[in-house]
Parts: C-alpha cells; sequence; structure tokens
C-alpha cells in the first residue's frame, strides 16, 4: 500500500515523504528506525491503468537521466517566470514525449491543486526521483528556495550525465574492435576453416599440432555453437543476478572491479566525485549530515562506498568524526580527502571542501577518459592481430608443407 505521511525529528522539525509499506504499523517502525515519529498518514489507492505491450517494455519504458534533466530545468525555468506550479506540471506533463514521465507529472500535478507539497508527489513515483532528488526538493519548500536548490539539482544531474558520457564515448571505440575482433575469429572458424579441413583431408596431409588445435575449435563450434551460446546466456543471467541482487556478490564483484587496471582508479575516482557532489549538495539544503550520508550512500554505486558511507554515518550519530571512520579504509579514501573534510568539520565549511573534492576528481576522470582509448585501443588491436595470425599460420603451416613435398 502507497503511505503519504507526515512526521517529526527529534527538533520538532516536520518532514513529509512517503513510500510502500505493508500497513500503518510498518511505517511507524520505519519511522522510527530513522529517529522519527510519524504524526499522520494516508493510504493511498493504487490506480491500475491499462498499459499498451510497448509501455510494458522497461527499456522503452524507464525515463533516462536527460528527461530528468529536462524536466528540472524546465521546472526551474517555469517557476522563475512565475508560471503557478499547477500550471507548470501541466505544460511539463504534456511536452514530454516519455508516457511514464508524462502520467506521472499529470498524477502529481492533481496532488498538486489538492493542496499536495511537490516533494510529496514525488515520492509516488520512487523509480522515477530518487530519494536525493525529494529530499531536496523538500528542504527547498521547506526554506523557501526551491528554485535555487532545483539549480543545484540541476548542475548534480548535469554533471553525472558528463561524467558518464565521456567514459562511454572513451570505451565506444574500443568497444567496437572488440566486437570486430569476435566477430572475424568466429567468422573464421565458421566458414574459412571448414573448407580448408576438407581440402587438407582429401590431399590426406599430416596436419601439426596448432592446424589441428584449430580445426578441432572450428569443428567444435559449428557443431556445438548453439549450445555455448546458450549456456553463456545462462552464465550471464545466473552471473548478473548474483552481483546485482545478492549482498555477496555485490561486495566481491564490487570490490574485484576496484582492483582492475586504469579502471579501478576510474571506479573509485566517479564514487568519490558523486559522493562528494551529493553530500555538499544536501548540506547546502540544511538537510542533517547523517540524513545526507544515509541519502549518499544510496546514490553511490559501489558496494564498498555504500557500506563506508553507511559507517561514517553511524559514527556521527556517536558525536565522532566523518574521518575516523575513512582513514580505516585508506584504498577508497585518499589521505587527502581525510585531511581536506577534516579541515571541513572544523571549519564549518564541509559543503564547500566536499565541492571542491568534487570538481577535482571530475576533471580528473575528464582528463583520464581523453586518453582512455589510446590505452585501450593498441592492447586489443595486438589481441586481434594476434588472434587471426595464430589462425591464420596454423592454416599456412601445412599448405607450405605441402608445396615443400611437390
Amino acid at each position: 500500500m502507497q503511505y503519504l505521511y507526515t512526521a517529526r525529528d527529534k527538533t520538532g522539525r516536520i518532514k513529509t515523504g512517503g513510500g510502500d509499506f505493508a500497513d500503518e504499523k510498518t511505517l511507524a517502525i520505519f519511522l522510527r528506525d530513522q529517529g522519527l515519529l510519524l504524526t499522520k498518514s494516508t493510504a493511498q489507492a493504487q490506480t491500475v491503468e491499462k498499459k499498451s505491450i510497448m509501455e510494458k517494455i522497461p527499456l522503452i519504458n524507464r525515463v533516462s537521466l536527460m528527461d530528468k534533466i529536462f524536466f528540472t530545468q524546465n521546472l526551474q525555468v517555469m517557476m522563475k517566470a512565475g508560471v503557478s506550479l499547477s500550471q507548470t506540471l501541466k505544460t511539463l506533463g504534456e511536452q514530454t514525449t516519455n508516457k511514464t514521465l508524462q502520467a506521472a507529472l499529470m498524477q502529481i500535478r492533481n496532488g498538486v491543486e489538492a493542496g499536495q507539497p511537490l516533494s510529496r508527489g514525488l515520492t509516488l513515483y520512487p523509480k522515477i526521483f530518487p530519494e536525493l532528488y525529494i529530499n531536496m526538493v523538500a528542504a527547498g519548500e521547506a526554506s523557501g528556495k526551491l528554485e535555487e536548490i532545483l539549480g543545484e539539482l540541476l548542475l548534480q544531474m548535469k554533471k553525472d550525465h558528463e561524467l558518464m558520457s565521456k567514459i562511454k564515448g572513451a570505451m565506444m571505440y574500443p568497444a567496437v574492435i572488440f566486437v570486430v575482433m569476435i566477430a572475424v575469429m568466429v567468422a573464421m572458424m565458421v566458414f574459412i576453416i571448414p573448407n580448408l579441413t576438407s581440402i587438407f583431408t582429401e590431399l590426406k596431409a599430416q596436419l601439426p599440432l596448432p592446424t589441428r588445435i584449430v580445426m578441432a575449435i572450428s569443428d567444435f563450434l559449428i557443431h556445438q555453437g548453439i549450445w555455448v551460446a546458450i549456456l553463456l546466456a545462462v552464465m550471464l543471467v545466473i552471473f548478473r543476478y548474483f552481483t546485482k541482487r545478492t549482498v555477496s556478490g555485490r561486495k566481491y564483484w564490487h570490490g574485484f572491479l576496484l582492483k582492475l587496471p586504469i579502471f579501478g582508479s576510474i571506479i573509485q575516482k566517479i564514487n568519490l566525485a558523486r559522493f562528494s557532489r551529493t553530500i555538499s549538495a544536501l548540506l547546502k539544503t540544511d538537510i542533517p549530515i547523517v540524513q545526507s550520508f544515509e541519502i549518499t550512500a544510496r546514490v553511490v554505486g559501489n558496494f564498498h562506498y555504500q557500506q563506508t558511507i553507511l559507517e561514517a554515518a553511524a559514527q556521527v550519530k556517536k558525536g565522532l568524526s566523518i574521518t575516523e571512520t575513512f582513514v580505516r579504509y585508506p584504498k577508497l579514501y585518499p589521505p587527502v580527502i581525510n585531511q581536506m573534510i577534516k579541515v571541513g568539520e572544523e571549519t564549518g565549511t564541509l559543503d564547500n571542501i566536499l565541492l571542491t573534492i568534487a570538481q577535482f576528481y571530475e576533471e580528473d576522470v575528464e582528463n583520464i577518459s581523453k586518453n582512455l582509448s589510446s590505452i585501450i585501443e593498441p592492447v586489443l588491436i595486438v589481441f586481434l592481430a594476434g588472434g587471426v595470425g595464430t589462425v591464420a599460420v596454423s592454416v599456412m603451416m601445412p599448405m607450405l608443407d605441402l608445396v615443400n613435398h611437390i
């Protein structure tokens, strides 16, 4: 059941939100664990709408980061222009081509017209608007600085998009080379080698070991290739489930990724940049530091960063400093990070210090991404040449032997 709730923290500050809970008692227990006291809750009726087949396909129906960037940007611009929130949501809902976002905005608009704050409407769509987004909007509404907060959110999302786009762009060409390499090898094994095998068989040629190995692989792919493909597909599904859905799987896989040459360093810097910018943005909106850390833990992608950030939040609850946790994980948080955070805690400028850290790592990732292709391409080309060369040599060896015996 979807619930909208109002709660108070220990200082008496009112907080609103929503989510899926079995009943009101479950909601109250959840809020109590967050240090909040439930004061009011409203159960929302679940509306079931008929969807087309296309709308049921997740990848087609997904609201992308760019969709959210355009929405947030236009929302900020229209609010600055003095357009009412209800009219803004109506206009943006009509303009967007994404059916999922369109339906969400129309429903949120209905809530706004009924007197609900925007943040409460956003809580009904956690798959579209993450916790970070909802909490920052709620903070903007509470402080009367929603336009300013939307600007912070917009910057946060744009930086995240730029960072990932640069990495994906840098990996595109090496990925194409890798696919071509696999395609060439499979084509040689399936179409070229069998013809040569029949020729060598007719000539009763004595085949060297490398040639026999290549021909055995070719024969296996031709007769058992479909089963190999099915097995690989099943293994991929199991692997994705293990690394996405299980705690132990995520722990070991994310740890392995951090240890990879080149890529491990990039993953570390992306997580540090995302952690620093998110915490900085949340602190600027006066969201309590413990809550800011708990939200950020759900924003960073790597399991080990999530755990250490939650551990730091628990330490802060006890009155200890952030760096007392981070200093125990030097491979995740370099000493310079701990020193800068310590200075920020002592001087009361933690939000600005973290923003500086975020900018540093974002620039670092950008510089690395520019050179990433030039580092990976030669390695892949060597593998491509080595693979094709090995097959070519194994085929040429018996041919040369036949020529020598003529």
